[in-house]
């Protein structure tokens, strides 16, 4: 067991500006075929005005559908105003030039002790009804001879996070991008989370959350480092 840590309850949560390319190539080749977001060979064919001008069109299909009058000063920018968060907020973590660039540095600390970071904010969408995700990620590793900028896990978390999903896919996804990362698989990482296709449609049950832990190396080895990761983040 490792009793000291570094706990780190980081606010740095935006997303950078990132500059898209039309036709960035996949980069999930490297995961598990088990854990790739699936996509179509065809899925960057389009850029994203050329996306946001399609889904416009065919959201205000859908609102016609509905009943609403597009017409109305409310309603008539609705549909590019959700085609815009579609492609550039809810869902830029599929495009591979969203990629957070995580840079190491040499532990010139020779710290070596659990490193946490938790309750990092994650929003998310459920791939079977398309409404939200919200919640917390938590994760922990164990430095070797480097070490990584904080605010790069956050950037990991949301740009998984920000696909189509269901949880335990996003909690592996997490995972063995950091040990892909940080080239150690003594990594741990805890999703909780609400689930709004839960709360607010079928069983309509708004006092149930959903936890997902993927463990690996030391962590999947030691129950005591387990137990003391699960006490620092208040498990």
């Amino acid at each position: 067991m490792r009793p000291n840590a570094t706990l780190l309850n980081t606010m740095d949560n935006a997303v950078p500006a990132v500059a898209a390319t039309d036709h960035p190539v996949p980069n999930d080749a490297h995961l598990p075929a088990d854990l790739r977001t699936p996509l179509r060979p065809d899925a960057f064919t389009l850029s994203e005005e050329e996306k946001i001008a399609s889904i416009s069109d065919h959201f205000r299909e859908i609102m016609t559908l509905l009943g609403l009058d597009l017409n109305d000063d409310s309603l008539k920018g609705t549909p590019r105003r959700v085609a815009k968060m579609y492609v550039h907020e809810w869902f830029r973590g599929l495009n591979p030039a969203y990629q957070p660039d995580v840079k190491l540095f040499d532990n010139r600390y020779q710290y070596h002790q659990m490193l946490v970071e938790r309750d990092i904010t994650l929003f998310s969408c459920c791939e079977h009804h398309f409404v939200p995700i919200i919640g917390k990620a938590h994760v922990a590793y164990l430095p070797g001879e480097h070490v990584v900028g904080l605010s790069k896990l956050n950037r990991v978390v949301q740009y998984y996070a920000r696909r189509p999903q269901v949880q335990e896919r996003l909690t592996r996804q997490i995972a063995e991008e950091l040990k892909n990362t940080l080239h150690t698989n003594d990594v741990a990482v805890l999703i909780e989370a609400d689930h709004l296709c839960v709360m607010s449609r079928g069983v309509n049950d708004t006092s149930s959350s959903t936890l997902t832990a993927e463990y690996g190396g030391a962590f999947d080895r030691d129950q005591a480092l387990r137990t003391e990761f699960l006490r620092l983040i208040g498990k």
